[in-house]
């Protein structure tokens, strides 16, 4: 049996309508600068991620197309479990994430709860193919307290794998529906990330280049440079 699935026109469409609605309230409030609200009107920067899986929706690579074509950005998050998909977009995204969050087959079989028998082995594949794409990279790694803050070593073998640009050790937090799985003891203070992160860093080549202490984020790279922020008009 088919499935019928939005076509990549109808899924624009609807999100920048939805954007629209979204912020529709903020005209009435004195305080909104009204340029910003034109702007945000007309949405640039596209996040495909968050609600399931994106790789599994058959008309990626003609979304990330039209997208690109609009003069949208395109940034793409995926956990890895379909590496043929990565390997055959005929347009890659502006920046693709792999999020991590195990350095092995038991861990990763406990953590992500994968449906697929080789999930793992899938997982590694698109770390290989991350590190031949000509397009900005990140690895992921979502850290969360007596749970995956060991074997950094692990993590770093990992990342040698990919070689992706830049590299984001986020705290996990303790909000929706995750407090029904974890608890808030789960959730590390952004110097336990920074200090996790410095190991991976020391192990991996990498370093410490910004970090941002009210998101609990830290990012790693082997070298700053000056156009590491991405400039639009």
């Amino acid at each position: 049996m088919n499935s019928i699935v939005d076509g990549p026109e109808e899924i624009i469409k609807n999100s920048i309508k939805c954007q629209r609605k979204l912020i529709n309230g903020y005209p009435g409030n004195k305080k909104t600068n009204m340029k910003k609200f034109g702007e945000a009107q007309e949405p640039m920067h596209f996040a495909i991620s968050l609600t399931g899986e994106p790789t599994i929706y058959p008309k990626l690579g003609e979304l990330i197309s039209e997208l690109h074509k609009l003069g949208k950005t395109t940034f793409l998050v995926t956990n890895g479990q379909f590496p043929e998909v990565i390997e055959n977009l005929k347009e890659l995204p502006t920046q693709l994430y792999i999020s991590l969050s195990s350095t092995n087959k038991n861990d990763f079989d406990k953590l992500n709860k994968s449906c697929l028998k080789d999930g793992w082995e899938r997982l590694n594949k698109s770390l290989e193919i991350m590190s031949k794409l000509n397009t900005r990279t990140t690895i992921r790694i979502t850290v969360m307290k007596k749970i995956n803050m060991q074997d950094e070593k692990g993590f770093a073998e990992l990342i040698k794998k990919a070689s992706p640009m830049f590299v984001e050790v986020k705290a996990y937090m303790f909000v929706g529906s995750s407090r029904q799985r974890l608890n808030k003891e789960n959730m590390p203070y952004h110097e336990d990330v920074k200090e996790f992160a410095k190991k991976i860093a020391d192990l991996s080549n990498y370093k410490i280049i910004d970090d941002k202490k009210e998101s609990r984020v830290v990012l790693l790279a082997k070298e700053d440079y000056k156009n590491r922020i991405m400039k639009f008009d």
